[in-house]
């Protein structure tokens, strides 16, 4: 069905090519705009109208998108000659899609209010196939407001779009949650090849493992139970128990002459936890010493932390 909001979308490459299609699917008026034009050949074939510029795109837009490879690329279309900020009109709302930097989301979002316009950042996760399919997280920062009136574009692209706070806050959740992902995939890289070198046929090891507790549990779960609530004691698995296996795991190493540089740091940061006195507190108590280095204390109300373990379930 036709809606009357026009919708920009600027970087229509492997990612934003495809959420601008989904947009279209929904029936939105599209203004798209690349370096590239032939990238929008699809789109334009299909009906959306083509902006010379980000200026002339802003111009034209109620609700404007942005989906682009590095934060200065985002910079540059937002704030540089012929940019977003030169054409954007009082009251509209734009989400930047990529990944970006906290501080030029901060930039662009002060820029933009002085113009009375909102910018919001709006990360997305999910990958190629995700923003084909829908099946994507979007992570929005910013005006609360704002995300309300256009959530329904939103939700146009992803199946799971969320408010997470003030700007810049979604930035930080798509920064944690992929810098996670790619140090547990290192961490894994050592510790199936100490797997596969010690003489295990790899399918096997992943069907050994995966039968685990940590191979039935989703990856963020693990940090409900202590590291939320900030609570180690009593000890669902001691400190001094878990330090001994992994001493295990890198002596293991060390015998098949495999560098295990993520897993010997893992027993460094065990064993400094182990020489405060902490043996017999929970096996995750060493997460405490990365919150002293940072000068925080994490210890969020249990109720809260039960909580959004539900909404995780239901969702």
């Amino acid at each position: 069905m036709a809606k009357d909001v026009v919708v920009g979308f600027i970087g229509l490459g492997t990612m934003g090519g495809k959420m601008a299609s989904n947009i279209m699917k929904a029936g939105y008026e599209l203004v798209v705009h690349d370096l590239r034009r032939q990238l929008a050949g699809h789109h334009l074939q299909a009906g959306a109208e083509w902006a010379n510029t980000p200026r002339a795109l802003a111009e034209k837009s109620d609700v404007i998108f942005t989906s682009l490879p590095e934060p200065a690329d985002v910079e540059r279309v937002a704030l540089g000659a012929d940019g977003l900020i030169e054409g954007i009109r009082e009251g509209a709302a734009y989400f930047d899609l990529s990944t970006n930097s906290q501080s030029v989301v901060k930039k662009i979002h002060e820029a933009f209010a002085a113009k009375g316009a909102h910018m919001l950042d709006a990360p997305v996760s999910g990958g190629p196939s995700g923003a084909a399919s829908r099946k994507m997280a979007i992570w929005v920062g910013g005006d609360k407001p704002a995300y309300d009136k256009h959530k329904v574009v939103l939700d146009a692209m992803g199946d799971r779009p969320s408010y997470i706070g003030p700007i810049g806050t979604a930035t930080v959740a798509k920064l944690v949650h992929n810098m996670s992902g790619y140090a547990i995939t290192c961490a894994l890289a050592e510790t199936f090849t100490m797997g596969v070198k010690a003489g295990m046929d790899p399918v096997a090891l992943w069907e050994a493992v995966r039968q685990g507790v940590g191979g039935r549990r989703l990856t963020f779960d693990g940090l409900l139970d202590q590291f939320l609530p900030g609570s180690y004691d009593p000890p669902h698995f001691a400190l001094k128990l878990a330090t001994k296996d992994v001493k295990l795991a890198t002596e293991l190493g060390r015998e098949l002459g495999l560098p295990m540089r993520i897993c010997n740091l893992a027993y460094a940061e065990m064993r400094e936890a182990c020489n405060r006195g902490w043996e017999g507190r929970d096996s995750r108590v060493v997460m405490l010493l990365e919150q002293e280095r940072a000068g925080i204390k994490i210890a969020a109300e249990p109720e809260r932390v039960k909580q959004a373990a539900e909404r995780a379930k239901s969702g």
